[in-house]
């Protein structure tokens, strides 16, 4: 499991202050607040940054990074990923886990078929949609109960109900 947590990227510099405003990845934004020191990757290292947040609104973090006082201190900060420790972030609820943690995970059927890995999670509606990486193309499911019947973050196993999948995937070749 990855120690690091992506939980927003850096839109832009906002306003002259130096503030910068934030997409929120994290599923509880409330809890930006709480965190004074993200983390910038470079290469494999994670490097601490001191943040404070000044606001929420309208769905977006709004950040002073570092030691930012100006826009254009604050520029070279667009477009970076912003991560927490694991040790901070929220634990997932109960039948929740975290994104981070299903990426790469091998799912297969009731009879240890091989399915696909999956590559991604899709949050546009009520449902994410899990991606998959198969030996023939992509596969796309909603992450319904019914069809992943046990989902194993540690172990790395998602198991499926074939028959389920079958009437709710969607394929491309």
């Amino acid at each position: 499991m990855r120690d690091y947590l992506m939980i927003g990227t850096v839109l832009k510099p906002q306003g002259v202050r130096g503030e910068c405003k934030v997409k929120p990845y994290a599923a509880q934004v409330d809890l930006f607040p709480t965190w004074t020191t993200l983390f910038l990757r470079d290469r494999e290292v994670y490097q601490p940054l001191p943040c404070r947040i000044t606001r929420i609104h309208d769905g977006f973090v709004y950040a002073v990074l570092g030691n930012c006082a100006s826009a254009d201190e604050a520029e070279k900060y667009r477009g970076a990923d912003l991560y927490i420790d694991r040790a901070h972030a929220a634990p997932p609820g109960e039948d929740a886990n975290l994104i981070a943690d299903l990426i790469g995970c091998t799912a297969r059927d009731e009879h240890g078929q091989f399915i696909g890995t999956l590559s991604d999670v899709l949050q546009y509606g009520t449902v994410d949609t899990w991606v998959f990486k198969t030996d023939s193309g992509t596969l796309m499911a909603p992450a319904l109960k019914a069809v992943f019947t046990s989902v194993d973050p540690a172990e790395g196993v998602i198991l499926v109900d074939s028959v389920r999948l079958e009437e709710v995937a969607v394929r491309e070749d």
